[in-house]
């Protein structure tokens, strides 16, 4: 019996990282059909409980485990996001503008990503993170709504796919999970990256004015470097929507919200971990304005479960037969 029991434990350590050594590519989610399908890549973002950065003002602190997009929403998503919804007969109508597929998503109200954010989840099965009315105005959720949490009248907590918070975004952008600490710049450095010297720099460690800039953002897989969780332009490119209030108590459906990161327009100093970000209207577009999707930690593939399973049954008749 000893013996049995030592090697489902095996079994389940083998399970354990094997699951946690997945490859970036095995996080990325798959949405709409046939011409409209597209995927997002996802980075998952451990060390729960970690402590806050305290630089200005407390941020960073998450006490669970989530994934974030490693890329910025392009064009591309937004579009092919609007024609499933219009073939399966509940068009988004997301407007934007038009640089290119690989582009951010620019000119987007926080509403706007809100509703594509929903459709990522009603599309999958999933409820919806944001609550809005038959005219299409945002609320909040009530004490009687399945998945209402009293800690964030915003996002519905049973929802697989949301905006990330000030803290889910300010960790995965400038956390360092291997050295335990906050950096200054999403880069995984304290020292100012290089940015765009010149209109067509193709020299750059992130998309911002660094003595000129491009006349536009650049592609969402061209940004320079990466965070330590492996996020990519985080700091430049375009300043992202957060899910949280400016006044960091989500409980005012028409409050403003916060955004952050730097745009390609920007200075070095709106990319640094102390900048605090904006007071922004929701209805607020720009076409320096984009986002990214954070999500739950995905459970694990029926593929994954098949290989643990047969291990352990294989360890299991193995011990059988001794």
């Amino acid at each position: 019996m000893r013996r049995v029991v030592a090697l489902v434990s095996v079994s389940l350590l083998v399970f354990g990282l094997l699951y946690s050594a997945l490859p970036a590519s095995a996080w990325a989610d798959t949405f709409g059909s046939g011409a409209n399908e597209f995927s997002i890549r996802f980075v998952r973002v451990d060390q729960p409980g970690n402590a806050p950065d305290e630089n200005p003002n407390p941020a960073g602190a998450v006490p669970y485990r989530y994934r974030i997009g490693k890329y910025e929403i392009s064009e591309q998503m937004i579009d092919k996001a609007n024609a499933q919804s219009a073939a399966d007969g509940d068009a988004l109508g997301i407007t934007k503008d038009s640089r290119g597929p690989n582009f951010p998503a620019t000119s987007i109200t926080w509403y706007e990503a809100a509703r594509f954010v929903n459709w990522l989840n009603t599309s999958t099965g999933s409820v919806p993170a944001y609550k809005f009315d038959e005219e299409g105005d945002f609320q909040l959720w009530e004490e009687e709504d399945d998945g209402y949490d009293e800690n964030n009248l915003f996002r519905n907590r049973l929802a697989r796919y949301f905006l990330p918070s000030l803290n889910e975004w300010h960790k995965a952008a400038y956390y360092d999970p291997v050295a335990g600490v906050y950096w200054d710049y999403p880069t995984g450095s304290d020292d100012v990256p290089d940015g765009i010297d010149f209109v067509g720099d193709p020299d750059f460690e992130a998309v911002f004015d660094d003595g000129d800039m491009n006349p536009l953002p650049n592609e969402v897989t061209d940004v320079g470097l990466l965070s330590p969780y492996g996020t990519a332009g985080q700091g430049g490119n375009v300043l992202e929507w957060q899910e949280t209030a400016f006044d960091r108590v989500n409980d005012v459906a028409g409050e403003q919200r916060s955004d952050d990161g730097g745009s390609w327009k920007s200075s070095y100093n709106v990319l640094a971990a102390s900048h605090t970000g904006g007071g922004i209207t929701p209805l607020f577009e720009a076409d320096f304005e984009g986002f990214r999707v954070a999500s739950v930690v995905a459970e694990p593939s029926s593929s994954l479960l098949f290989i643990t399973g047969l291990v352990i049954f294989l360890a299991l008749r193995r011990s059988s037969k001794v």
